[in-house]
């Protein structure tokens, strides 16, 4: 018979008492303490990403139905050289501030003080400065060589205000920069390529809990656009950590569900938005994205395509296609 190393005592009434050795005691409590060291992070991690997630959605609709409420999104400000520094401060306080409650404007040399960090952290984990202007955010934002890299064939197609940015505080405490194109136009597709920058009206970069931290992108740091004046479309993709594999066309409507089923194909916005602040993603490994909107013109599938380093969008045919996920 095995005897267990016990403590043994005799209590009232002669009966033998047995308890754990302090040893035993002591190893047990490291050993919970092991797991929860190991586990409690995961755990913490997995909440975070959930309240994120809620908070995300909440700001997107309330800005969704804000947006819809103004009667249009462009011509706020003047693209004079002089005003160049106050039209989102001005698109803000004479536009968005009448649909949408904020606390709080700052101007582009005041951004911390309405709660955003001076550095944040893009999808592939490297640290950036905070973007200051429209141009920051991808420098085709500003310009663009339509026929980039042939060369004697190349010629700048347009010049946009590379606006400086301004922020505000909502209601509910989220941290909000504002990228404003007082030019903005309605979608038309243009001969060559659709320059979905020149569309773009207003770009906000969120950060859901303010300098607090991690101050990451698709954790409490997200991008909402709204493209065209009127008929305004708002999108708020969260991109997949790296892309999808390339897949026939027949299969693209479900390459992204088998990542993740949080995840679905890009419409032809939200992969613009992706190229618009291309350089808050960080760097992505494929040169163009493909869409959701295709159309079948005889035996020939065509679908939308966005060139990230351009924001330039067209059309074409394939037999194999690159996605880059998002989550709506």
């Amino acid at each position: 018979m095995n005897k267990r190393n016990v403590l043994t005592c005799t209590g009232g009434g002669g009966r033998l008492l047995t308890a754990f050795t302090m040893a035993e005691i002591l190893l047990s409590l490291t050993i919970i303490g092991v797991v929860a060291a190991i586990t409690l992070p995961s755990l913490t991690g997995n909440i975070n990403e959930r309240t994120w997630n809620t908070q995300r959605k909440a700001l997107y609709a309330r800005f969704s139905q804000a947006i819809a409420l103004m009667p249009a999104l462009n011509g706020y400000g003047t693209v004079a050289d002089d005003d160049e520094n106050n039209v989102a401060e001005v698109f803000v306080s004479n536009g968005l501030s009448k649909v949408l409650k904020i606390n709080n404007v700052c101007s582009s040399e005041n951004l911390k003080d309405c709660g955003l960090a001076s550095q944040i952290t893009d999808l592939n984990g490297s640290k950036i400065e905070f973007p200051a202007k429209l141009g920051d955010l991808n420098s085709a934002n500003i310009s663009v060589d339509a026929l980039e890299g042939q060369a004697g064939n190349s010629h700048i197609v347009f010049n946009l205000l590379n606006s400086k940015a301004a922020a505000f505080e909502t209601a509910n405490g989220e941290s909000i920069a504002v990228y404003y194109n007082p030019t903005c136009e309605s979608y038309l597709q243009e001969p060559y390529y659709t320059y979905m920058q020149k569309k773009l009206c207003v770009n906000f970069i969120y950060d859901l809990n303010g300098i607090k931290g991690p101050n990451t992108v698709g954790k409490d740091i997200g991008i909402i656009s709204a493209f065209y004046p009127t008929d305004s479309v708002v999108v708020a993709p969260v991109p997949y950590i790296r892309d999808a594999e390339n897949v026939p066309l027949n299969e693209v409507s479900s390459s992204c569900t088998r990542l993740d089923n949080d995840y679905r194909l890009p419409s032809l916005e939200e992969i613009s938005s992706v190229a618009i602040n291309l350089n808050v993603m960080g760097e992505l490994p494929a040169q163009r994205y493909w869409t959701s909107s295709y159309n079948a013109a005889g035996q020939r599938i065509y679908l939308h395509y966005t060139y990230l380093r351009t924001a330039a969008a067209g059309n074409n045919s394939t037999s194999e296609v690159r996605i880059r996920c998002v989550k709506r």
